[in-house]
């Protein structure tokens, strides 16, 4: 299986762009996410929208296509009245879907147009988004090392046999369980990416301090290819990209939600936005040193358009 790898594409675009959220995506498809699974649910009942996702993100400038596993988990499938069989099928149909898309929408427009091959990142939620009570911004469990690595290592190993480029730890509020993803991707030979959720302008959700958690992990694990942060308030971006730089050499990836709040209970979003543009917020972080750039929830292709253009002022301008 060839696998394009990190470096290439980023020797490519300078600026990664990453794309935007599933479920805001998904939810302007018609789809109804108000389910344990979220847009799991759509692997199963609606995945052809799945796929018009990603090719919308593609065609709005996206360099990477993030796949719709964040909360696809054996357990929770199998909850839902899925077999073992059936559970992991559609982990590994979350990543058939974005490689169709991708190659529908490289024929259709995005050889011609002198693209990047955009990369297929595994999506890898934390053990707190199949909890689905909103603790994916907690951290603090409470179950051991071992209950870890058993809800993780099949999942990761089938998105990684189906051909993903990367696989991405996202959303995590814990350093330690990011250690164990991160051991399992080594076991897999997988590259991986790290992407936090952090309370403040310089600490995770559980606490520890961000530049301490990617010191670490850099030193620790070989495969590790990006670090970031996502599923942030915007408003503290900034700070956290100079916080990875004290702590890292590695590339940044930073793709925030829209600054509102999440509430588990409905699984909706509330709140005001601070008034900045996406595009604008963009363009702060790459002079900050992000090295990728895209959007978590509530974000959709029209913000990832302004991320496009932003990296076009910043090349032009700084």
């Amino acid at each position: 299986m060839t696998r394009t790898t990190l470096r290439e594409t980023l020797e490519k675009t300078g600026i990664l762009v990453i794309d935007g959220s599933m479920s805001t995506a998904l939810e302007q498809l018609g789809c109804d996410l108000n389910d344990s699974l979220w847009t799991a649910k759509a692997l199963d009942r609606q995945p052809e929208l799945v796929e018009r996702v990603h090719e919308n993100y593609f065609a709005a400038g996206a360099d990477c296509g993030i796949t719709c596993s964040y909360q696809a988990t054996i357990p929770g499938l199998m909850a839902k009245g899925h077999t073992l069989a059936e559970a992991e099928s559609l982990i590994t149909r979350s990543v058939e879907l974005l490689l169709e898309a991708r190659e529908r929408w490289w024929q259709r427009e995005g050889r011609a147009a002198g693209r990047a091959w955009p990369l297929c990142l595994g999506a890898v939620g934390p053990y707190g988004a199949y909890l689905a009570d909103g603790s994916e911004y907690r951290g603090n469990y409470g179950v051991s090392d071992d209950v870890l690595r058993d809800f993780h290592h099949r999942r990761m190993e089938l998105l990684w046999t189906a051909g993903a480029d990367l696989l991405l730890m996202e959303t995590q509020p814990s350093r330690r369980e990011a250690r164990i993803e991160l051991s399992i991707a080594e076991e897999l030979g997988a590259e991986s990416w790290v992407s936090f959720s952090c309370r403040d302008g310089s600490r995770i959700h559980e606490g520890d301090l961000l530049r301490g958690c990617a010191a670490e992990l850099e030193k620790a694990y070989p495969h590790l290819r990006m670090i970031g942060v996502n599923c942030t308030p915007p408003q503290f971006v900034e700070h956290l990209i100079g916080e990875l730089k004290a702590g890292t050499s590695l590339p940044i990836a930073v793709y925030p939600n829209s600054g509102e709040t999440y509430d588990p209970a409905t699984k909706t979003w509330h709140g005001s936005r601070d008034g900045l543009a996406f595009g604008d917020y963009a363009r702060r972080w790459m002079r900050a040193g992000a090295s990728a750039v895209g959007g978590c929830c509530r974000t959709v292709d029209s913000h990832i358009r302004e991320v496009v253009k932003a990296r076009e002022l910043f090349r032009k301008l700084g």
